[in-house]
């Protein structure tokens, strides 16, 4: 028999049959049974109200899960399946030589991608999948590093970093929300995917630096068919490329190329979606330099609630922090910092000093924990450009590699 109870009458033994109201937009498995106290604490916190129960399929719980809501597959694969092994996490400097050179490796398999988009030819869709579950370990072991190298651009390759950068946002977002390790591989897959459809935009349209006419814009809205398209005749499933189908959609029903509106998007649409947008506006172009990261931060929640997800853009926000890893403030002290590591105070972050504005030049690279200097504080987010240096060179004076 079915029963409606709210979250906080729920019990472990009890079968959730289904879920009936829920805050946010965070997707959890309908039905299954409630195992521990722990998969009530999750559910409350990923916004669950109200859930129909069914009596008939009471059980008497067995020791605690893994804080999901068991279907009896679940159930019989945590049987059967060996434990994975705990990621052991290691420091930035340690993860940062192979997040070096997992990135320069994206870049190569997206270029061979965009060249089989634009020859029309198949891809071997395991390979993009592989190095994408390599980002999610790259993360696994320490997130900052990833995080780093979004901010290496190479003007001329937006095309090809976008996409990598997409990725691993993705990856970070979906970790940081705790899904299960194969969403995340499958969210950072889809952000590797997503803009495969832009190799088939003329130049002079993809980089126009300034506004683009009507007929212009219907050409460049066209690149999500033009890549949707393509992936309808590869192996890649359908619930990933339903995702890149809605990454410009927009929760008015005012985006492209479907016009879909609030429930018909989905959430891993929505997530991509944000870190698209926060990607494409970081981004240093041809013709123009890329904002802040504040700057993008207040544009995602100027498009919430009306067109973005705002329980998402919020949880994106807080997962890059005030101050994302890799970006550049400036100090009280007028010397420039990339931001390294965050701390629990949020305007407080670790950082490497390894420039004097005052001096107007490079100086011996030197980490500080902002949070137990009371005397030093992060006065504001600053762009590689607004003091002539390039990001690159930076880079490799501030961040020891190795």
């Amino acid at each position: 028999m079915l029963k409606r109870i709210s979250i906080d009458a729920l019990k472990p033994g009890m079968f959730v049959h289904k879920i009936l109201e829920q805050k946010g937009a965070l997707e959890i498995k309908n039905q299954g049974k409630v195992t521990s106290q722990k998969v009530i604490d999750l559910l409350k916190k990923q916004g669950v109200k109200v859930l129909a129960i069914d009596t008939d399929k009471a059980f008497e719980p067995a020791g605690a899960s893994d804080g999901k809501i068991l279907s009896e597959s679940d159930r019989s694969e945590k049987v059967t399946a060996k434990k994975k092994p705990k990621t052991v996490k290691v420091s930035l400097e340690s993860e940062l030589t192979k997040a070096t050179k997992l990135h320069a490796q994206g870049k190569e398999i997206q270029k061979l991608l965009l060249d089989s988009v634009k020859k029309e030819t198949p891809f071997d869709a395991s390979i993009p999948k592989e190095f994408s579950n390599k980002l999610v370990a790259s993360v696994d072991r320490n997130p900052d590093a990833l995080l780093c190298l979004t901010k290496i651009r190479e003007k001329d390759d937006y095309l090809l970093e976008h996409s990598l950068n997409v990725a691993i946002l993705l990856a970070n977002f979906a970790t940081f929300l705790g899904l299960s390790e194969e969403k995340v591989q499958e969210l950072s897959y889809t952000g590797f995917l997503h803009d495969l459809g832009k190799i088939n935009i003329p130049d002079e349209i993809l980089h126009k630096p300034g506004r683009l006419t009507d007929p212009e814009m219907e050409i460049m809205k066209s690149h999500v068919k033009h890549g949707v398209d393509y992936l309808l005749n590869t192996d890649v499933a359908m619930p990933l490329i339903q995702a890149i189908s809605e990454h410009h959609e927009r929760l008015d029903g005012l985006g492209y190329p479907a016009g879909k509106k609030g429930d018909e998007i989905s959430t891993e649409g929505r997530m991509l979606a944000i870190a698209d947008m926060y990607d494409a506006l970081t981004a240093d172009r041809v013709y123009k330099a890329g904002m802040s990261s504040q700057k993008a931060f207040s544009i995602l929640m100027n498009e919430a609630p009306t067109r973005l997800d705002v329980v998402l853009v919020q949880q994106f926000i807080k997962c890059l922090g005030v101050y994302p890893v890799g970006s550049l403030v400036l100090l009280s002290n007028e010397r420039l910092a990339m931001v390294l590591k965050q701390n629990d105070s949020p305007f407080s972050p670790i950082v490497k000093v390894f420039y004097s504005v005052k001096g107007n030049h490079y100086l011996t690279p030197k980490d500080i924990d902002l949070s137990g200097d009371k005397a030093l504080k992060i006065d504001k987010a600053v762009i590689a450009s607004d003091y002539g240096i390039d990001v690159n060179a930076f880079f490799e004076r501030s961040v020891s590699i190795g």
